[in-house]
């Protein structure tokens, strides 16, 4: 049941302990945070034996799916318990160090006007709106608490559908009015800049060529590939007689404005509720450790006609694309980041190191 190498099977109940008290073993010999992050990479990582151990889930049974599921998410509870607590004490252990053997000498002058930095994110925020911009496409932003209608019910998600359970999304205290006769529905904080997409739709009549920038939220944990808050571009073109073609167009041209002229994409079969075909786009990646290669980079497809009649457009006279990545992920593949750490933490030498500083005001 396990096609990864170096995968167990995800109802290997002794395996799995036996991974956990090894993980649990290597993170208490940690004596620095350097040295901690490394545990956390081994054990928890996308690489990681548990991580590859979890994507074998979907290939069980749908009976065993559950025991499975409770086996590895209490295996990366412990994990991570036992990372924070540890890491929480090389903090400590840190900062005493620093306190005990660091001395700062107040008579040396100084620059009062220290030099600052913009966060590479934001610099990859300004290039993917520059890029869209050159071939003519509009930027667009909309609000990060959204409407649940905007989030999900536009998007053509079901009522039932996971992403609207309480682990994925994060609710706001309080009820709007709902946008179908008049019942309750609930405020969000937005799950994917989707909802931009819809906004646009209702306020503008096509041709619309579009792409949405912006932050979003999950009920994810911080480690070292995913964070709470992050940050997509997610493009829609609505014109007549647009197909696959013209997406692949799109994705290949913007793939190599990020990564260089050798990058293109490729198209595998897939679903999501919005798009249908729907397709996981892989970019083939010169840099690519261990050698150049196909890397996951998004998701996309043609816009369903049910997304196209909900934002009052004719999906008998338009037809419309869409498509969206992670800029993070593009950030950590454009520049070789390891640790989603690095990127949140807000140590000014992260953003140095981009050549993107300037003297503060």
């Amino acid at each position: 049941m396990t096609d990864a190498p170096g995968a167990l099977s995800p109802l290997d109940e002794e395996g799995v302990g036996a991974l956990v008290e090894e993980g649990i073993a290597a993170i208490a010999a940690a004596d620095s945070l350097p040295a901690l992050k490394e545990v956390r990479l081994a054990y928890t990582g996308d690489a990681s034996v548990l991580a590859l151990t979890n994507r074998g889930i979907g290939k069980l049974d749908k009976a065993d799916k559950p025991a499975a599921g409770k086996l590895l998410g209490g295996a990366r509870g412990r994990l991570n318990k036992a990372l924070a607590e540890r890491q929480a004490v090389l903090e400590a252990e840190a900062e005493a160090t620093m306190l005990a053997t660091e001395a700062v000498d107040v008579t040396v002058p100084t620059d009062r006007v220290p030099a600052g930095a913009r966060h590479p994110l934001d610099v990859l925020v300004d290039e993917v709106s520059d890029f869209f911009t050159s071939m003519g496409w509009s930027i667009a932003e909309g609000p990060e608490v959204e409407h649940e209608w905007f989030d999900f019910d536009a998007l053509n998600f079901d009522a039932d559908h996971p992403a609207r359970q309480m682990q994925d999304t994060f609710y706001v205290d309080g009820a709007s009015v709902g946008a179908a006769e008049g019942q309750p529905a609930n405020l969000v904080m937005r799950t994917h800049t989707s909802p931009v997409q819809a906004h646009v739709m209702l306020a503008q009549e096509p041709p619309i060529y579009v792409a949405c920038p912006g932050k979003v939220f999950r009920s994810d944990e911080l480690d070292a590939t995913h964070t709470p808050v992050f940050h997509q571009v997610e493009g829609l073109a609505v014109d007549k007689g647009l197909t696959m073609g013209h997406l692949k167009g799109v994705l290949d041209h913007f793939a190599k404005s990020m990564f260089g002229p050798e990058a293109r994409t490729r198209l595998r079969p897939s679903f999501f509720p919005f798009t249908e075909p729907s397709a996981e786009m892989d970019l083939w990646f010169p840099q690519k450790k261990g050698g150049p290669g196909w890397i996951e980079w998004g998701g996309c497809g043609m816009v369903n006609p049910n997304v196209l009649t909900a934002c009052g457009i004719d999906p008998d006279v338009y037809t419309a694309f869409a498509f969206g990545m992670g800029l993070e992920r593009t950030l950590m593949l454009r520049n070789g980041i390891a640790d989603m750490h690095d990127i949140v933490e807000g140590d000014i030498r992260f953003s140095q190191q981009f050549g993107t500083t300037g003297k503060g005001n």
